[in-house]
């Protein structure tokens, strides 16, 4: 069945890649997917590690998961990964018209994202995280990470348009990241925004005095979070034209 799902996708326009449902072998291949259609079988109660990774990339990096199965293996599956983490699942036997139709409008959707600005949301808080990621999702690319130093070898591969930075983080805090970024020739010029949860003057000083490209305070309403964003990728795009313009 796997074979004839592939052929069916191959038809349709898609390139396929077949991995094996290894941590490794996803791994390797991550960075080229966007959609992952996963066929599942009784093996799925001995991949705990596998599921948590598929989480992790879901929920961190938006690839969008689908499932195929029966009720017994999408159940163990539903146990270990949250509903936010899968996109679609289907009960065998599969419907291939119906399942390639949905990866028709799941490509569609990431066509249109990728015209988006992507933005890179670091914070220690996972609370936190999920509520921006909610906020901003529909509007941006959000790719979150827990750390620094996950923030820097995000870095490594990626370049996005703007990077929304925590300042209070333990280990590596968000101006030893700042400094480090600054640092590295190749992202050197990605803008970097703070978000402290400290609003008063002595703080506020503190933050601006390491000439970020602006703040945010963590405390601020949804509706002013997206304002401000919007008005900093706003005001960047006026730059970028008067600059543009000035040669």
């Amino acid at each position: 069945m796997g074979n004839s799902i592939q052929k069916n996708f191959e038809g349709a326009g898609y390139d396929v890649i077949h991995v094996n449902p290894t941590v490794e072998e996803i791994s390797e291949s991550k960075d080229e997917i966007s959609i992952m259609v996963f066929y599942l079988g009784k093996f799925v109660e001995d991949i705990t590690d596998v599921l948590v990774y598929l989480k992790d990339i879901c929920l961190e990096e938006d690839k969008i998961l689908i499932l195929l199965g029966n009720l017994d293996e999408l159940g163990i599956v539903e146990n270990t990964l949250p509903a936010a983490a899968i996109a679609e699942k289907f009960e065998r036997p599969i419907d291939l018209k119906k399942l390639t139709a949905e990866v028709h409008k799941f490509a569609q959707t990431i066509d249109e994202k990728e015209m988006q600005k992507s933005i890179l949301l670091v914070d220690d808080d996972p609370t936190f995280l999920k509520m921006m990621k909610g906020w901003l999702d529909p509007y941006y690319r959000i790719t979150i990470v827990t750390s620094g130093m996950q923030a820097l070898m995000y870095l490594a591969d990626n370049k996005p348009n703007l990077i929304l930075l925590d300042y209070e983080m333990p280990v590596t805090s968000g101006p030893q990241v700042l400094e480090m970024i600054r640092s590295e020739t190749k992202v050197d010029r990605v803008p970097v925004m703070f978000l402290t949860g400290k609003g008063d003057r002595e703080s506020v000083m503190k933050v601006v005095s390491l000439k970020p490209d602006g703040y945010l305070l963590k405390s601020l309403p949804r509706e002013q979070i997206l304002s401000s964003i919007e008005e900093f990728f706003e005001k960047k795009h006026v730059e970028e034209i008067n600059a543009k313009s000035s040669f």
